[in-house]
């Protein structure tokens, strides 16, 4: 038996953890002692998605290291790889999101942008959606929708308002009162819910009436998953802030909330240091995220869709799927309760797939593969996951 995290001198954050130990990553696949591998089929919650150890990421970093790592806190050196990933992250959104702060995390990002409605509007209510997931510090959480995790942890953050998701007459209590608006561009916590796009053009339309900021949360939505750059793409509208985080990094600990250079500059001033972080803008992280974004702009977006239409069309023909919910290769399974949504991830596990639940949503499993897959690793991954559905193991 395999001892807990706590008896390693660990935090444990769940009394179940899976336990692989991982010595290496390549690719697609995790290695275990005794030569064992396991192929990601979810890209570590979407944080590889150029594959585990992708040669020019790894190649960026140790330049990095080589040079330097951390100098000084966030803001006060000029840094060259800090330049860079901003500039390959910025040639890639509109204009005027001209500005991107770096920080640790995605929850982080949305601390910020949650700082600065607050700051540009001179307004405090913030309103998030039912379903929504957006981080765990406080900030992050107050936004968030699962009131059973949140309860332990009241009073959060003040002024914060759910709204109902994808609905429109809840877009109405939406005023000339309102700092901003947080949404994920596409719900991923709750089953990778997709909004009607007539209610984002309304959304986005109500914002700019009553002068409240539109946050689109693309932590795990963003950076190509959805077989677009960003999620927001696939909606003909553009956010006044970004924020990004898990496949930013390339692998790398890194978040970024992206703003107008004219409204990021308040945090710089009355009071100064009105946002300040130790290791954001980490050089190291910077070198990776560079990569990352170039990668992305070169991605093949037609061969991603494809890759997404095979997974959707073998789990369809298995017969045991309620639903599919699918952007790119951000995908749900629905099946017909959480026992066997438990059921086919351990069954997977056992013969070489990860597969993933979702917090909020037990009746449903997450799939989210490398934008590198190869299609020998898609086809195994897709014939152990078409067995195990169909009870053939």
């Amino acid at each position: 038996m395999n001892p807990s995290f706590i008896d390693l001198g660990l935090a444990q954050t769940t009394l179940h953890p899976l336990g692989l130990e991982v010595l290496r990553a390549q690719g697609s696949y995790l290695y275990h002692p005794g030569g064992k591998r396991t192929l990601d089929f979810i890209s570590g919650i979407g944080v590889s998605s150029f594959g585990h150890s992708h040669p020019e990421i790894i190649a960026a970093i140790h330049d990095q290291v080589d040079r330097h790592l951390h100098v000084m806190v966030y803001g006060e050196f000029r840094q060259s790889a800090q330049q860079q990933a901003a500039e390959h992250l910025l040639a890639l959104l509109p204009s005027h999101l001209d500005s991107v702060y770096f920080v640790n995390s995605g929850a982080e990002a949305i601390d910020a942008a949650m700082k600065l409605t607050r700051r540009s509007t001179q307004r405090q209510k913030i309103y998030s959606f039912h379903g929504g997931y957006h981080g765990n510090t406080f900030g992050a959480l107050s936004v968030s929708a699962n009131a059973e995790r949140k309860e332990p942890f009241a009073p959060l953050v003040g002024d914060v308002e759910q709204l109902p998701w994808n609905d429109f007459e809840g877009l109405e209590r939406i005023d000339d009162r309102t700092a901003g608006v947080v949404l994920e561009t596409i719900q991923g916590d709750a089953g990778i819910r997709i909004p009607d796009e007539t209610w984002m053009l309304a959304l986005r339309r109500r914002c700019s009436e009553v002068g409240a900021k539109l946050v689109l949360d693309e932590i795990q939505c963003g950076m190509g998953r959805t077989g677009k750059p960003f999620a927001f793409e696939h909606f003909g509208l553009v956010p006044d802030y970004l924020c990004l985080g898990k496949a930013l990094g390339g692998g790398m600990p890194m978040g970024a909330l992206v703003a107008p250079s004219h409204e990021m500059l308040l945090f710089a001033d009355n009071p100064s240091l009105g946002h300040i972080t130790t290791f954001g803008g980490h050089p190291v992280s910077c070198a990776a995220s560079a990569v990352a974004t170039r990668l992305l702009a070169h991605t093949n977006w037609e061969h991603i869709e494809k890759i997404g239409k095979t997974i959707e069309d073998r789990m369809w023909a298995t017969g045991k799927v309620r639903k599919i919910r699918r952007k790119g290769l951000y995908i749900a399974v629905e099946l017909a309760d959480a026992d066997e949504v438990q059921r086919v991830v351990n069954g997977a596990l056992e013969l070489g797939v990860l597969i993933f639940y979702f917090l909020s949503t037990p009746q449903a499993f997450r799939i989210a593969p490398a934008l590198t897959i190869t299609e020998e690793e898609l086809n195994f991954a897709l014939d152990v996951l078409a067995n195990v559905l169909d009870d053939e193991v």
